[in-house]
């Protein structure tokens, strides 16, 4: 085995089992903790499952491949065009609607009195089906004639085709499907943290229905930590895949192949990141 393959592996098999455990763990957490079936909790379950499917289907896949050296992987391949596919479908519905539950958390924090009537179940599930409907209709232009999908040599996996060739299908895809939607959650992060900042510099009390209590600076620094945390692990996992994206489509150039494992590991890792990070704002 290559360098390459062997940092592959090693990378990818705890991102895998990590990614399944903390999925399945997130799930039941919902299952059986009443208090977090709210009207949008669907969206957290939705990009919940699309990462646990993610663990279970694609990452094994490329594991596989690495392990095995399987490489003859024609363009037209059923396996190969199929797990291209579900990639493309379960990454970019996981992306979307870790967005549509970040913009759910912006309104709970900053429209408290209003988040109930701009959220409700019906338009959680409408937003559902209008991004399952986007998606789809993305992992399907390749099929019909927009952009393609290969199976990349250094990645493992089959993916869509990010080169020269194919710069205006690239281009849209990544700025809409990623770049837009992590603007988004940033941006959102950042006021949120703006906010708690100056909650925290006033103090506040909160109520229930027997008493107020006065809520100390700390707990609202300790969710600006988690806030913070979670936006710099969206740059961190995402920026090396698009600017490297970006210079293969614009120069035709490839990058060296521990890079592009090092990206392509940053970029499935958000699957087994995700959960946690959600559990961790819930507290």
């Amino acid at each position: 085995m290559q360098i390459h393959a062997v940092l592959y592996v090693i990378l990818m098999i705890p991102t895998s089992i990590g990614s399944i455990l903390a999925n399945i763990l997130l799930l039941l957490i919902f299952v059986y903790n009443l208090k977090l079936q709210t009207e949008t909790s669907a969206l957290t379950l939705n990009f919940c499952i699309c990462d646990l499917l993610l663990g279970l289907t694609v990452i094994p896949f490329g594991v596989h491949n690495s392990l095995f050296g399987n490489t003859n992987y024609t363009k037209d391949s059923f396996v190969c065009q199929s797990t291209a596919f579900f990639y493309m479908l379960l990454q970019l519905a996981s992306v979307h609607s870790l967005t549509w539950s970040t913009i759910d958390k912006f309104t709970e924090i900053c429209f408290p009195l209003h988040s109930a009537q701009l959220f409700t179940k019906k338009r959680t599930w409408a937003i559902l089906c209008l991004l399952w409907i986007y998606c789809l209709i993305n992992a399907s232009f390749p099929f019909l004639g927009f952009g393609s999908y290969k199976y990349g040599e250094r990645k493992f996996i089959c993916a869509p085709n990010l080169q020269q060739s194919s710069k205006g299908y690239g281009v849209v895809l990544i700025a809409i499907g990623v770049i837009i939607p992590i603007l988004i959650m940033c941006s959102l992060y950042i006021y949120i943290v703006k906010i708690a900042r100056n909650q925290a510099l006033r103090g506040t009390f909160a109520c229930n229905d027997q008493h107020c209590y006065y809520v100390p600076a700390n707990n609202y620094f300790r969710r600006t930590i988690v806030l913070i945390s979670t936006a710099m692990c969206l740059l961190v996992c995402w920026m090396p895949y698009i600017t490297i994206s970006f210079y293969e489509m614009f120069t035709g150039n490839s990058i060296a192949p521990l890079i592009e494992v090092i990206t392509t590991w940053l970029v499935l890792f958000t699957s087994a990141l995700n959960p946690w990070v959600t559990i961790m704002s819930q507290k």
